[in-house]
């Protein structure tokens, strides 16, 4: 468990490489600490508040606070899991599920997002979203007793992040030249390390949460690898046939909707299910990014395509292909039980509407405190030098940045002629 959670904790370093390479170079390192602040805001969050409000017994809509600053969480066994596994290991296992959630919705609102704000956004939303809907999936809640599956996050990780960054993106709204300006990838090379050591520490969150070394696990690891690479397949088929080509971007994203349409699935669908699990997941994925992008939502990196579709399609599948056989929980469509779709289906829809309402309500009452969206300036000048005071590529010789801090704010064409 020890193991499985450092895997997971690098997916989220990863995670800042991926959309990193997605974004201009003008943001680079905003894009990428917008996933590196998670590992401290929303892990103290986790630690002080969110963890006791996700696990701890409460009732079927929240825990309670128990197990709030860390009190009661000792070298025993742990209380959701028996005497196998320390409560502090399990609590640090769950952190870093936390943590991976909440820098996903980054991917939403890239190149556009005053710091301040967003480590705002961070610290509450951990515990004002993400708290509640683990809770009701794997802390005693309404959706784990209505028998609904979710191996290791595909209604709580994944739909969750991207119905939050759809909701993000709205109220943010669009950058400031979309819909007139081709927003090119700063780093292909950079999106695939990140989608290749995604890929690597998911072997941790989806094997590491059968929370024991045994078949489940076993099953969960050999999924994950199964999945992305069926997905990939299909999605480079898609690329070809409407294309003629084979794009990095392409398989980058699939591998990482292959990894998120398995993790619901993964403990609970015999292995050649989940490779057919991971060929149809590239489907509906594939057709809303191209959906979106002709849309007026500035969604930036397709979170809600890549999470909540994706997520939601694993979850959905989870509930046709599940055998009781292999999981040792329940069967699903195939195995002559088509109620658990349904189960499945309200698993997603309750997640989703909480996730997208509770975010949105949220950024609106934090946009009364502090400012929320960059100005046009700051966005032309890039995020990097007007959040940060710092740049990812300079020419070795030293750099002078202008901020809007150092003298009078530099006016737009100014900015726009230096970018």
């Amino acid at each position: 468990m020890m193991t499985s959670t450092a895997l997971v904790l690098l997916m989220t370093p990863a995670l800042g490489f991926f959309y990193g390479g997605m974004v201009g170079t003008k943001s680079v390192l905003n894009t990428i600490l917008m996933s590196f602040t998670t590992l401290g805001y929303t892990l103290v969050a986790w630690a002080l508040v969110a963890y006791s409000l996700a696990f701890s017994p409460g009732n079927a809509i929240i825990g309670d606070l128990r197990w709030a600053f860390l009190k009661g969480i000792d070298l025993a066994g742990s209380q959701p899991l028996g005497p196998t596994i320390s409560h502090v290991v399990y609590m640090a296992f769950q952190a870093t599920f936390a943590i991976i959630t909440v820098a996903l919705i980054s991917g939403g609102i890239v190149s556009r997002m005053r710091i301040k704000g967003y480590l705002l956004f961070i610290t509450l939303w951990v515990i004002c979203v993400y708290g509640p809907i683990a809770h009701w999936v794997w802390g005693g809640g309404w959706l784990g007793a209505m028998g609904a599956l979710d191996f290791a996050g595909g209604t709580v990780v994944h739909v969750n992040a991207g119905m939050a960054a759809l909701a993000a993106a709205l109220v943010l709204g669009n950058r400031t030249n979309h819909g007139r300006q081709a927003f090119l990838p700063g780093n292909v090379p950079f999106v695939l390390l990140g989608a290749g050591l995604l890929w690597f520490g998911w072997f941790g969150f989806n094997g590491g949460s059968a929370v024991a070394s045994n078949k489940y696990a076993a099953l969960a690891f050999t999924n994950t690898f199964l999945a992305p690479g069926a997905c990939m397949v299909v999605w480079s088929m898609l690329d070809l046939t409407r294309t003629g080509k084979v794009t990095a971007m392409g398989i980058a994203t699939a591998v990482v909707v292959g990894l998120v349409a398995i993790t619901p699935a993964s403990g609970f669908v015999p292995p050649f299910w989940g490779l057919v699990l991971g060929g149809i997941a590239a489907v509906p994925s594939y057709f809303v990014i191209l959906w979106r992008a002709r849309t007026r939502v500035d969604e930036s990196l397709d979170v809600f395509a890549g999470h909540a579709v994706g997520g939601a399609t694993g979850a959905i599948l989870t509930g046709v292909f599940a055998v009781k056989a292999w999981n040792g929980a329940a069967d699903g469509l195939i195995a002559g039980n088509p109620h658990q779709v349904v189960i499945q289906a309200v698993a997603v829809a309750g997640a989703a509407v909480y996730s997208f309402c509770g975010t949105f309500a949220l950024l609106k009452i934090i946009g009364l405190v502090t400012s929320l969206r960059a100005s046009k300036q700051e966005e032309a000048w890039g995020m990097d030098p007007t959040q940060h005071g710092e740049e990812a590529y300079t020419s070795g010789e030293g750099a002078i940045l202008v901020l809007p801090d150092a003298g009078p704010e530099p006016s737009l064409e100014a900015a726009e002629a230096r970018a």
